[in-house]
């Protein structure tokens, strides 16, 4: 085994930033991106079952080099990276039907991948930070739920007589037998 230079513990430290990064932090821009994301959904609706002359095919071409132009200002760098690696550019000149529709249906399958990470993300983070309160909760006195001290007698250490653990507890008589 070598020893990593300072140099290479940098560049460590980075990629595993950049991993660490939150979802939601990967896109600067979440309202662009939605916005965009649902034009482009509905335009493929919209052309899915109609023929597009060759005016209207370059229309939805420049359409969607606008569009993936507009994606990328509200992206973080990492996805700006993947999005231009999946994207293939259209051709020149004006594109069949079928390109265009290919073009655009990836475009919105990686969208909704994007919104469903982040959903996903969202969600984990909320559980992480449920079991988290729930961990604190378990650490209060006695397992009680609430703020410390609540429901006790003050002055009373917890589980004596006058007490309150509970509607259900038995409270001692005095009586030794």
């Amino acid at each position: 085994m070598g020893v990593a230079s300072p140099e290479g513990a940098d560049a460590a430290s980075d990629s595993a930033e950049t991993k660490q990064r939150k979802p939601t932090e990967l896109v600067e821009q979440p309202a662009k991106v939605m916005r965009l994301g649902t034009m482009i959904k509905q335009l493929l609706e919209e052309v899915k079952d109609a023929p597009l002359d060759e005016a209207g095919r370059a229309r939805l071409a420049e359409i969607h080099r606008r569009s993936l132009t507009e994606l990328e200002q509200g992206l973080a760098p990492e996805l700006v990276e993947e999005l231009e690696r999946i994207t293939l550019p259209l051709a020149d000149g004006t594109p069949s039907e079928a390109e265009l529709r290919i073009a655009q249906a990836q475009l919105v399958g990686w969208l909704e991948g994007l919104f469903h990470g982040i959903q996903t993300a969202i969600v984990a983070q909320q559980m992480a930070a449920q079991q988290q309160l729930q961990q604190i909760r378990l650490g209060l006195p006695g397992g009680a739920v609430g703020p410390p001290g609540a429901g006790m007698i003050p002055g009373q250490p917890p589980g004596q007589p006058g007490s309150s653990s509970g509607p259900d507890d038995e409270q001692p008589t005095g009586q030794y037998l």
